[in-house]
């Protein structure tokens, strides 16, 4: 035993692997959540916590130095008698990041989470996602042209509620049916309103392809602004924001995630929907929609248009 130890002492210390003999599990992901996730948001470091909260109940007490692959797969299999797949699978990957985030700072030798397949969790709750029905429902309910402009372009196109609210008119043009050759309708999905003003991803920042089914709204939302200027005596700007919430002779605003529920209400007595669950579920009714009947398989990516572009602009 003693022979066994020193045997594997000395291969850390052959491996460049700091002695820590009493660095836990728990400890490390406390180091992770704390450092690994610099610059994150207060709600993604809150998410990551809950994942990882049943696997570090199960082996957070154990040396990290020590850790199997065995002990990580009992973990998982634990959770995933009581969590979805869905949620295995994130607490998987957070654990893998935990040790690699260790691995770096030469607190272990390997990544024992990496030699671990994820096991499969109980079936995810039914989805709460809008029905075709409803959705038709709720844009025929929106007579707010700002609204129904919101609503038609999450429905259509699947962006984010958050990359909605920074698109600009710049951003958006409505085509030319009548050029030779036709110009196609697009939005240029390059920003959002999170703290450092990119998208969620890299993948994100695309420039979509608008269906009429927006165009539309969009082009009546735009002639409804500029008669707003006229009556403000505001000058016209090309960077105005297309879903600000008034035209004042003040700086321009976006339009708060807590002010759309409450000018979605007069939808929900149209439709007998909760205005509370309409914004965050608009999105999502966009990936059942495209895929009916599929459970909760995600959708197809949005159709990008032909001049897409995968950088930011200048």
């Amino acid at each position: 035993m003693v022979l066994d130890r020193l045997r594997t002492l000395h291969g850390d210390l052959d491996a460049g692997v700091r002695a820590q003999p009493n660095y836990t599990l728990r400890r490390a992901a406390d180091d992770w959540l704390r450092e690994g996730l610099d610059g994150r948001s207060a709600k993604t470091i809150k998410k990551n916590e809950n994942v990882l909260a049943p696997i570090l109940t199960a082996i957070g007490a154990r040396r990290l130095r020590e850790l199997t692959a065995d002990d990580v797969h009992q973990a998982l299999t634990t959770m995933a008698d009581r969590y979805s797949t869905a949620a295995v699978a994130m607490g998987h990957n957070a654990l893998t990041r935990v040790i690699r985030h260790a691995e770096a700072r030469d607190l272990v030798a390997r990544n024992v989470a990496t030699l671990v397949d994820t096991p499969k969790g109980q079936a995810g709750r039914p989805s709460k996602s809008l029905t075709l029905d409803q959705a038709s429902a709720l844009l025929a309910a929106a007579t707010d042209a700002r609204m129904h402009a919101y609503i038609a372009l999450c429905l259509a196109t699947g962006i984010r509620t958050e990359e909605a609210r920074a698109l600009r008119w710049e951003h958006i043009s409505l085509g030319d049916p009548n050029a030779n050759p036709p110009v196609p309708a697009s939005a240029a999905v390059w920003r959002s309103v999170r703290a450092h003003g990119d998208t969620k991803t890299e993948k994100s920042r695309r420039t979509l392809a608008l269906p009429q089914l927006v165009v539309d709204p969009l082009r009546a939302l735009k002639d409804q602004q500029a008669a707003d200027r006229r009556a403000a005596g505001v000058q016209h700007s090309e960077r105005d924001l297309v879903l600000r919430h008034q035209i004042r002779r003040r700086p321009r605003r976006r339009q708060r995630p807590a002010r759309v529920p409450r000018h979605l209400h007069g939808c929900e007595h149209r439709t007998g929907l909760d205005a509370a669950r309409i914004a965050p579920l608009v999105r999502l009714a966009y990936v059942h929609l495209r895929r009916p009947g599929r459970g909760n398989r995600p959708a197809r990516r949005p159709r990008q248009h032909p001049h897409h572009r995968s950088r930011l602009p200048p």
